[in-house]
């Protein structure tokens, strides 16, 4: 039997296709949940225990419960830390309880449970651009106007972007943690909005939330001249699986594609494989326009500013050189998260 993984908050987006790759390449599993009797949410993971017998073992832990990661974590060569607090930003009521201290706690807590765990050898965290960059006029600072993972994002605040803020200050805490000891290495992987096929029907990745509104028709009219740095979840799971076999893997990995791409240009790809195409948007809403109208869509001026009509390049070397990843073409990763997303949640065929 190879080496034991661990993969934190196993029933989200990212963390699934991370225990369906890791079983797929010969390692056992210990996978953590928070809760065992949510049956929907686990039902994919019943499956791959079915897939691969004694390979796949489930444990309750919970980020904000000092602990409870110990069970989970004995005999583990590598954790994956891959759970982390989300919530979309209209819910956010206080940032700083809600997310900041949950991710930091969270952080803190999994990785005391590594320090008590003497097997581990390895930690790959999943991170995010965000961490990298607050809003898009950052990157135009950084050397070339390129983003580059050698920056951290100094401009997100509670105020106006919690969730990035929780993300950079728990990212900036492991590092911290791991520079006070020798035995645990460190990796993060840091993608764009991840995007494709979900294997949780009951997940609450931002990134599924992301596109539904615009799958639902509900913004038909037309979409401001934004755009996204995007990466393919299957991607992300192999690039957590390089980092924990690649001995000389280090630093932060960005993992999204070299070039942005706009709300219009998804959904100009979407329509293609959408059973009601005309409810996607096919025109950008001129500047003047998301300027006169946005503040009643929640788009404050100042956001505005920062983000309409900024596009910069990504440098993603890093990735392909030492982590061997090829990023399949945006029109199948858009293809395949449209079908499942109509197959999940319209009960439409998946194919």
């Amino acid at each position: 039997m190879k080496q034991i993984h661990m993969v934190t908050g196993a029933t989200g987006f990212v963390a699934a296709h991370l225990v369906q790759r890791l079983l797929e390449a010969g390692y056992a599993v210990h996978a953590t949940v928070r809760s065992l009797a949510h049956s929907a949410k686990l039902r994919p993971l019943h499956a791959m225990q079915e897939q691969f017998p004694g390979r796949l073992s489930l444990f309750e832990a919970d980020l904000l419960k000092s602990g409870s990661f110990d069970a989970a974590m004995v005999g583990c060569a590598v954790v994956h830390h891959v759970a982390s607090p989300f919530m979309l930003p209209e819910k956010i009521t206080d940032g700083r309880r809600q997310m900041l201290e949950p991710a930091l706690q969270g952080t803190r807590n999994v990785l005391a449970s590594v320090e008590r765990t003497p097997s581990v050898q390895r930690v790959v965290m999943t991170s995010t651009v965000g961490a990298i960059f607050g809003d898009y006029i950052d990157v135009r600072q950084m050397k070339g106007g390129v983003l580059s993972e050698a920056y951290f994002n100094t401009s997100s605040t509670l105020e106006t972007n919690p969730y990035h803020l929780s993300k950079v200050e728990a990212e900036k805490e492991a590092w911290r943690l791991n520079a006070q000891q020798k035995r645990w290495s460190l990796v993060t992987i840091n993608p764009g909005l991840i995007l494709g096929p979900s294997l949780t029907p009951e997940s609450v990745s931002g990134s599924l939330f992301l596109l539904d509104e615009m799958l639902r028709g509900v913004l038909f009219y037309g979409m401001p001249d934004l755009s996204l740095t995007t990466v393919d979840v299957r991607e992300v799971a192999l690039a957590h699986l390089r980092a924990a076999e690649r001995p000389a893997a280090h630093g932060r990995y960005i993992l999204a594609e070299k070039e942005m791409i706009s709300f219009v240009e998804i959904s100009k790809i979407l329509r293609s494989v959408h059973p009601r195409p005309w409810l996607l948007p096919r025109h950008t809403i001129p500047d003047w326009l998301v300027r006169l109208i946005g503040p009643a869509f929640g788009l404050t001026p100042d956001y505005i500013r920062k983000h309409l009509g900024i596009r910069f390049p990504v440098d993603n070397r890093r990735s392909i050189e030492e982590l061997g990843i090829t990023y399949r073409p945006i029109r199948e990763t858009l293809t395949d998260h449209a079908r499942e997303w109509l197959h999940q949640r319209r009960g439409a065929p998946a194919s």
